[in-house]
């Protein structure tokens, strides 16, 4: 709304405080589940039907010129021409190549789009783009359909993605399938911490420190998911 700051979906229901006055009902958290509802409908719909799948995800802010961009693409190439449909959160960056790829691989290209502040435009190489308001909705998406994360450089967002699955992998909350990391020089200091003090601290054990491939070509990358795929009967 023009001259008024919305707030985007997720920081509504996520508000603290009760406000006595409301603008409108459907802002009410009783109505919210109902379209919280929706969303899961929507996805469980569309994406049961998509066959094996890999979720990549990285920085929104990587052009193509950016080598990792460029391996974002030849992965889901790679997983695409044998079989993998590719999901990603649908934007701009390594979002942006790995659909790239998965459209010059001929497979099935998805994206899980979100809604923001600052518009998240989906990109164009989507055979199949749908529209999430929450986050925790949409991150279900990823872990529900995937049989394989590959975790390209990135920020915040890109964390999130690999410490969750590594959490749902660690408790047994999903079967655990690979986690693929990639290009060890961006992530060496976060691996040195996690060794040098979540492990040695006791906070984590050593099988846990083993639950992602790091890897530092896209080959690598493609050959760990598609070999994995294979064992388990996904293709």
């Amino acid at each position: 709304m023009k001259g008024k700051q919305r707030l985007h979906h997720d920081k509504e229901l996520l508000q603290a405080v009760i406000r006595e006055v409301r603008e409108d009902f459907t802002n009410a958290d009783p109505w919210r589940i109902l379209r919280i509802q929706g969303e899961f409908v929507e996805g469980f719909d569309t994406l049961s039907k998509v066959g094996p799948a890999v979720a990549i995800f990285g920085s929104a802010r990587l052009t193509p010129d950016n080598t990792y961009y460029q391996s974002a693409v030849s992965v889901a190439e790679k997983l695409s021409r044998a079989g993998l449909s590719i999901i990603t959160g649908g934007g701009p960056g390594i979002m942006e190549a790995a659909n790239l790829g998965a459209t010059r691989g001929k497979g099935l290209s998805i994206g899980c789009n979100i809604e923001l502040p600052d518009e998240q435009e989906p990109n164009p190489y989507q055979d199949i783009s749908l529209q999430f308001r929450y986050f925790f909705v949409r991150k279900m998406m990823f872990v529900k359909y995937s049989v394989a994360f590959v975790i390209f450089p990135g920020g915040f967002g890109t964390m999130d993605e690999l410490f969750e699955s590594l959490t749902l992998c660690q408790t047994g909350k999903i079967e655990h399938f690979p986690i693929v990391v990639f290009d060890s020089s961006y992530w060496k200091g976060l691996i040195q911490w996690l060794h040098d003090c979540m492990l040695k601290g006791g906070c984590i054990n050593k099988e846990d420190s083993a639950l992602f491939h790091l890897v530092d070509n896209p080959d690598e990358a493609a050959n760990i998911i598609i070999e994995n795929s294979r064992k388990n009967g996904y293709m």
